[in-house]
């Protein structure tokens, strides 16, 4: 299963009076890294892959519960590829589209 997310604090609070979100996305960024989970981050999203719903689904929530003190309020956008039985398809989709787009 491979999910693409994005978590970002708004408002600001005691913490984060400027409202500023790298730290916030920092403290996302290292819960999806220290998971184990294959991940890719990107300017926009992080995209996890797990074997199931509670594996992602765990991490996605201890990274949503990471940016909770930036802020008054969280946002989180998720998107999933539920593909059973598939495996390694963080990177073999880009592949794939390469090759395609290499007329291959």
């Amino acid at each position: 299963m491979l999910v693409a997310f994005s978590v970002a604090p708004s408002g600001s609070n005691a913490a984060n009076p400027e409202g500023s979100v790298h730290d916030a996305v920092a403290a996302a960024v290292k819960v999806v890294r220290e998971s184990g989970l294959a991940h890719r981050t990107t300017s926009m999203f992080t995209e996890i892959e797990g074997d199931s719903w509670d594996e992602v689904m765990d991490v996605v929530k201890r990274a949503t519960e990471a940016v909770m003190p930036f802020g008054s309020r969280v946002s989180l956008v998720l998107k999933a590829d539920i593909r059973p039985g598939y495996t390694g398809e963080i990177e073999a989709k880009i592949q794939r589209l390469e090759q395609a787009i290499d007329g291959d």
